[in-house]
């Protein structure tokens, strides 16, 4: 598609966006459910024919030599098709923010001043590989009162077609416009750059893949973005822990799953309990299968342990190795999670209420835990359901984003003819 047709395209795309926005905004909350009770009929009923669709990126998957792992995440399995279909009732049953009244007060002169909760507009969303995101992101953009542009990766270009076209039907289904949630059908790249730049029609844009496309966006877009570059996350153990909570807790945050965003990648130990702590640790971590790289005070603990170097401090490993490094104090630990972290998710473990508040008000990160492990970092674990990612952003979003996190605030006064002297 040359330069002039793609600009046209996006930008038709982009208009339709706009005025879909405004009439989702306007619908109840019945209707938006509705709409999305009939999208998981409709992926019940049409699984044949979009395992077939899917195939087709199968195939093409496996032709060029896609990852085990990708091709996994490709696939519409009886079950994931099951799963994302009841995730859209779920998402139909939650609590309708938009409308939503906060922080209201009465004003001495009987005037009412409240905060309602009112949709952002036009959110556009670019992902790889996961057609499931295509059902997910529809339905948490619709039930917030937005509009989505959905732009998927080109190796699951027909499995997004085919489930957009699910989506279509039923918005009409409900009474809703097609057009507030539409499919980008075109593999070239250059749509992303596109929809990062079409501040007239797209009021927020969030990227959900690998760090390449993250900082793409990052560095191109106009439009504000919601988004986390890294997950450098830390488990703090204090000299107030309780030792066998601090080991099942580092053991989770690290071995749950490696290739997630909240998965520890540095140990900071307190040099009090360091001597006691880390022989049975780093002994649970190598029977696991996990590589150690310690400071030179964890190899003298350590001595499996290979030396870390200061980019093991920065790196997001997302694999089975872990940094560690002794600490003398509470301070240090805060100290390093700011040099170092990437404001993700950190924790601290501590049977110490002071320590556990120091540490959860002076670390910058968007979420703070204490006796817990990182791997929490989710929205389904915060209770919001589902989420469309986590935001390490300091503006709007921060943390995992569900539902509230696709709104914003208004003001809205109320009186009875007051009048300001």
């Amino acid at each position: 598609m040359d330069t002039h047709t793609l600009d046209d395209t996006m930008r038709q795309l982009g208009a339709r966006a706009r005025k879909a926005a405004r009439q989702v905004a306007r619908a109840d909350d019945r209707t938006k459910s509705a709409a999305l009770r009939a999208m998981a009929e409709r992926l019940r009923e049409r699984k044949d024919w979009l395992q077939a669709e899917n195939a087709k990126d199968l195939e093409a998957a496996k032709r060029n030599g896609l990852e085990p792992a990708l091709i996994d995440r490709l696939t519409l399995s009886d079950k994931a098709l099951a799963l994302m279909a009841a995730g859209l009732e779920q998402i139909a049953a939650m609590p309708d923010p938009v409308g939503e009244l906060t922080e209201t007060r009465l004003r001495p002169n009987g005037m009412q001043v409240a905060r309602m909760r009112v949709p952002l507009g036009v959110i556009a969303i670019v992902y790889e590989s996961r057609p499931n995101v295509t059902i997910d992101a529809a339905a948490l953009c619709l039930k917030s009162g937005n509009a989505a542009i959905l732009r998927g990766g080109s190796e699951a270009i027909h499995s997004n077609t085919a489930l957009g076209l699910i989506v279509r039907a039923g918005l009409e289904a409900a009474g809703l416009p097609a057009d507030a949630v539409q499919v980008v059908e075109t593999t070239d790249r250059a749509a992303v750059g596109k929809l990062a730049t079409m501040t007239e029609y797209v009021d927020v844009i969030v990227p959900r893949g690998g760090k390449g496309l993250i900082k793409r966006l990052s560095e191109e877009a106009k439009v504000p973005v919601i988004k986390h570059l890294d997950g450098i996350c830390h488990v703090y153990v204090d000299r107030d822990a309780d030792l066998a909570k601090a080991q099942a807790i580092a053991f989770n945050a690290k071995t749950y799953r490696y290739g997630i965003c909240g998965a520890m990648e540095t140990l900071l130990v307190h040099a009090d309990v360091a001597p006691a702590f880390l022989p049975p640790m780093s002994r649970a971590f190598i029977e696991h299968g996990v590589e150690l790289r310690g400071c030179e005070r964890t190899r003298a603990i350590v001595p499996e342990a290979v030396p870390a170097s200061e980019e093991d401090w920065a790196t997001e490993y997302l694999a089975p190795i872990l940094s560690v490094k002794i600490v003398d104090d509470i301070g240090q630990a805060i100290h390093h999670i700011e040099t170092y972290g990437s404001q993700h998710t950190d924790a601290i473990v501590t049977e110490s209420l002071a320590a556990a508040r120091r540490f959860q008000r002076e670390v910058d990160s968007s979420s703070v835990y204490v006796n817990l492990p990182t791997c929490f970092a989710d929205g389904y674990e915060y209770g919001l359901g589902a989420e469309i990612g986590i935001s390490t952003n300091k503006l709007h979003a921060r943390g995992p984003v569900g539902l509230e996190g696709l709104t914003t605030l208004k003001w809205v006064l109320t009186g009875d003819g007051q009048t300001r002297g």
